[in-house]
């Protein structure tokens, strides 16, 4: 049962979602996400898109339901697979071509968000993030529009450094060095430290105030950010290694990585995706046994090695590869994101934790590193 104080929208906490790959979403896969998500569902059925990445989760009906108010919305382009050469839709095969593909997808934020600004809202400064709150809880609660905060995952599309200020500029605040490795350090899959590009690379973002994500990254590149770089820092989709079932390979965090981002006053998002709950969860009994509890004491766990709940939120990357086969049998879809708040009350979580952990952590962070 929810408790009494999240049965009204007006009083339930509010959520920022720290990682959707919107743009690539929209503008590589057509998905209109002024529509629910079951309205892109039907409109897809027998889409080679639902091979590709499953049937959708979001929606503007859906963000308003949960009360999500604001998105890290990425930039991201995967590279070129050799191992696929025919895939549908093919990665870049150079860093300018992944610059090509970076910007464009800013370029379609602006636009996308000046033409439908009743769905999203793009947040560059600290006035527009001040502002959107108060019209956000102030609107109809079914046409509220959603609070767009770019991040580039992965930055292969950086080709020199001299061109940081122009992302800057055109609202980039959050910057993953990697998706896979690249020039600048290790990623998943594969392994490496920074390279002497990707230490200039964090020096150049940490002079201009840039965010720092750790998703993606290898360990040791990781553990060299920390050491190295002044700023901000987070994981906006990353979950603790330790709790899943069957683990193996770089893309999730250690506990001695999460102390160290703890030291470093990170945020981490934790991922409601199956995969990053158990590893072994199809063999387990599929979606249908797979509790987003999971999730709960990923957050319960991550709070314990802090020592507090101001370090971690939650980065569903919903619809980043996987729809709603491949998320715990509570979520039919974004709307369903509140049924966590219950299973973190019986954990002894308090209401100013729970908001925490919903949006402020978050919302702290992305504020100290926004101009005003």
């Amino acid at each position: 049962t929810v408790p009494a104080f999240f049965v009204s929208w007006r009083t339930m906490p509010l959520f920022l979602d720290a990682h959707q790959d919107l743009a690539w979403n929209m503008q590589v896969l057509g998905r209109d996400y002024r529509r629910s998500a079951h309205e892109t569902r039907a409109l897809e059925v027998g889409s080679p898109i639902l091979e590709l990445t499953g049937n959708s989760l979001l929606g503007l009906p859906e963000y308003n339901q949960a009360g999500v108010a604001w998105v890290f919305g990425t930039l991201f382009a995967a590279p070129f697979n050799p191992n696929k050469p025919d895939e549908q839709f093919p990665g870049y095969r150079s860093p300018q071509e992944a610059h090509q593909r970076y910007m464009s997808q800013l370029d379609f934020y602006h636009a996308y968000t000046s033409s439908h600004p009743d769905t999203y809202r793009l947040i560059t400064t600290r006035s527009d993030l001040h502002a959107h709150r108060t019209r956000w809880q102030q609107a109809d609660p079914q046409l509220r529009p959603v609070g767009l905060i770019p991040l580039m995952e992965g930055a292969e599309g950086i080709v020199s450094l001299d061109e940081l200020p122009e992302w800057w500029q055109k609202g980039v605040r959050i910057i993953g060095l990697a998706w896979q490795g690249n020039q600048y350090c290790g990623g998943t899959r594969t392994p490496g430290p920074l390279t002497p590009a990707g230490y200039e690379l964090i020096d150049a973002m940490a002079e201009i105030g840039f965010v720092l994500d750790l998703s993606h990254m290898d360990q040791p590149a990781a553990f060299q950010c920390l050491e190295r770089f002044p700023g901000q820092i987070i994981a906006s989709h990353a979950n603790a290694s330790v709790l899943v079932k069957g683990y193996t390979g770089n893309r999730l965090l250690s506990d001695e990585l999460i102390k160290s981002m703890f030291d470093r006053d990170a945020v981490i998002g934790v991922v409601p995706s199956n995969s990053f709950l158990n590893k072994d969860w199809k063999e387990d009994g599929g979606k249908a046994a797979t509790s987003l509890q999971l999730l709960a004491d990923q957050i319960d766990y991550l709070c314990q090695i802090a020592g507090d709940a101001r370090h971690v939120g939650i980065g569903t990357d919903f619809d980043g590869g996987f729809g709603v086969e491949h998320v715990p049998a509570e979520i039919d879809s974004i709307a369903d994101l509140p049924k966590l708040l219950p299973m973190l009350v019986r954990l002894g979580f308090k209401d100013g934790d729970i908001e925490a952990i919903a949006s402020g952590n978050f919302l702290r962070v992305i504020e100290s590193a926004l101009p005003e």
